[in-house]
């Protein structure tokens, strides 16, 4: 790989030109249209969701002759290049130079570029970049690419897989999943954790159709120019948990839909009858882990263990301890009601609190409560015998 050093170029030459795409939140050209700032393979301009902090630092360091660090163009043409790395700074330039946003003065008054003094604006414009142009083959460069992001804001890894699978199914996956102005977003947010422009939407929906191996399938469709397979298996998970559950609850977000999509959707629901054990299983105090309560309804009411039923505390099975301990002595049987009733040689054996569980007397997915009533305690080996019968 051939590599220049360029100390030359201005910011007001880098940014001659410039266009910001509001709709998909990228910077496009600069450089007089020479210079493309956002390749398919970067991510999205992320530098303004933190409330602009990072952007208006990029201008503020310009500002008291401060460098913003190296970037890297990679060389295309003679006429043509392409941000390899920087762009979340360039196009944070671009953006003020066009009054995207404002910054704070030295009198913490918010300050548009085109309201400053002409000297400050000139200091801006004139500042110099260091920029390294970059000249190779395309696995240099994205190998390249992979290795100089800026250390504050790493490369997550569906936005390292777009750029090793750059090209026509990347374009076109972006375009439909990683834009924040997609309608849909709002109702996928019911499902999916995470924002468009980290690439997460992108990224479950890979996940779901690849079964889990979105390397793979991005390589083997890497070339493709349509994405109809990853936008009709995606809408069929999304319809389906929709269809299920009618009621929308926060503890949907992020679980593992793909797999459970798998798993239940030949299977037939009644969306009322649906609906009704989830507002049940919502107001019952026992269970801890509400967002288990989605697929222990999908697979029929059955795997406890998902919702992490509330345990009796210490004082309760303490309490029970004592008196079932004390009447058991008094009959000459065992503490342990299970071992009481057998004919081997605990039947009469008093075992210590740290031998016992507390359990159910009437298990909770039939009504029995978590409270002193429903508590007897079991040797550990009946208990975990016992289950849920």
């Amino acid at each position: 790989m051939i590599v220049k050093l360029k100390t030359d170029i201005t910011v007001r030459q880098i940014c001659d030109g410039f266009v910001y795409n509001e709709l998909e939140g990228k910077g496009l050209f600069g450089l007089s249209g020479k210079l493309t700032i956002q390749p398919e393979y970067q991510r999205n301009y992320i530098y303004a969701h933190d409330g602009g902090k990072k952007e208006m630092a990029v201008i503020g360091s310009v500002l008291k002759g401060y460098p913003i660090g190296l970037i890297h163009f990679n060389k295309i043409s003679d006429e043509n290049l392409e941000v390899l790395d920087g762009q979340q700074r360039i196009t944070s330039l671009g953006r003020f130079l066009t009054d995207k946003f404002a910054i704070k003065d030295e009198n913490e008054n918010m300050q548009y570029f085109s309201g400053m003094s002409k000297d400050k604006q000139r200091k801006i414009l004139e500042t110099r970049l260091t920029i390294y142009e970059c000249e190779g083959e395309e696995s240099e460069i994205k190998e390249w690419f992979k290795t100089i992001n800026i250390p504050s804001v790493p490369l997550n890894n569906q936005e390292t897989l777009n750029a090793i699978y750059s090209g026509a199914f990347v374009t076109l996956a972006k375009s439909e999943f990683s834009n924040s102005q997609n309608t849909n977003i709002q109702k996928w947010s019911a499902y999916i954790k995470g924002s468009a422009n980290r690439q997460e939407f992108l990224e479950r929906a890979l996940d779901w159709v690849s079964k889990g191996n979105i390397d793979d399938y991005m390589s083997a469709h890497r070339h493709d120019k349509n994405i109809n397979e990853l936008k009709r298996y995606f809408n069929s998970v999304i319809d389906w948990i929709s269809g299920v559950f009618s009621d929308v609850k926060s503890e949907m977000r992020g679980l593992k839909w793909g797999e459970l999509y798998e798993t239940y959707h030949k299977k037939s629901y009644n969306p009322e009858k649906v609906s009704a054990e989830v507002q049940k299983l919502y107001a019952d105090p026992y269970i801890t882990n509400r967002r288990g309560i989605f697929e222990y309804v999908l697979g029929g009411s059955i795997d406890t263990k998902l919702l992490e039923i509330r345990v009796f505390d210490e004082a309760i099975k303490k309490s029970v301890y004592i008196t079932q301990s004390a009447n058991s002595k008094k009959k000459g049987k065992s503490n342990c009601p299970l071992c009481a009733i057998g004919h081997d040689a605990n039947k009469n054996k008093i075992w210590s609190f740290n031998e016992m569980d507390a359990d159910h007397v009437s298990a909770w997915s039939k009504g029995g409560k978590s409270n002193i009533k429903n508590c007897q305690m079991l040797c550990k080996t009946h208990n975990r015998a016992k289950g849920n019968r």
